[in-house]
């Protein structure tokens, strides 16, 4: 898990999330309410597809307007066995984990094939990869 992952506030703009996200090296950040709960993931394939290609203005269109309806989590107690099921279940390559409802960091595919046996992870690989 990385920890002390980063937020962007559902109002800031998806121009706005994709410079935090190229001054961090990364390719999602958190979107998080103004009550400070998690309300989705902003990936960049998410501001290509549905932002870019549908000829919107990122600097218009809030991170909050591609937030999921509800956003699929791991809690921090959970064991290696739930997050492979719930990034399988949800084909999902990164996972928020929360205490309580406090983000406290992010799993990504690349941490589990770091921390898994090579069997483990061509399995999880196979089904986030099929469709």
């Amino acid at each position: 898990m990385t920890k002390g992952a980063e937020c962007v506030a559902a109002e800031e703009t998806v121009l706005d999330a994709a410079r935090r996200m190229t001054e961090l090296g990364v390719g999602a950040l958190p979107i998080c309410g103004a009550d400070d709960r998690l309300k989705g993931v902003l990936t960049d394939r998410d501001i290509v597809v549905e932002v870019l290609g549908a000829g919107k203005d990122p600097a218009a269109v809030k991170a909050g307007e591609l937030a999921q309806e509800e956003a699929v989590t791991i809690g921090a107690d959970d064991d290696v066995e739930e997050l492979l099921r719930t990034m399988a279940s949800h084909k999902v390559r990164r996972l928020p984990v929360i205490d309580g409802h406090r983000l406290v960091g992010i799993v990504a595919l690349a941490d589990v094939a770091r921390a898994l046996p090579d069997r483990a992870v061509g399995d999880l690989l196979e089904v986030l990869s099929s469709d």
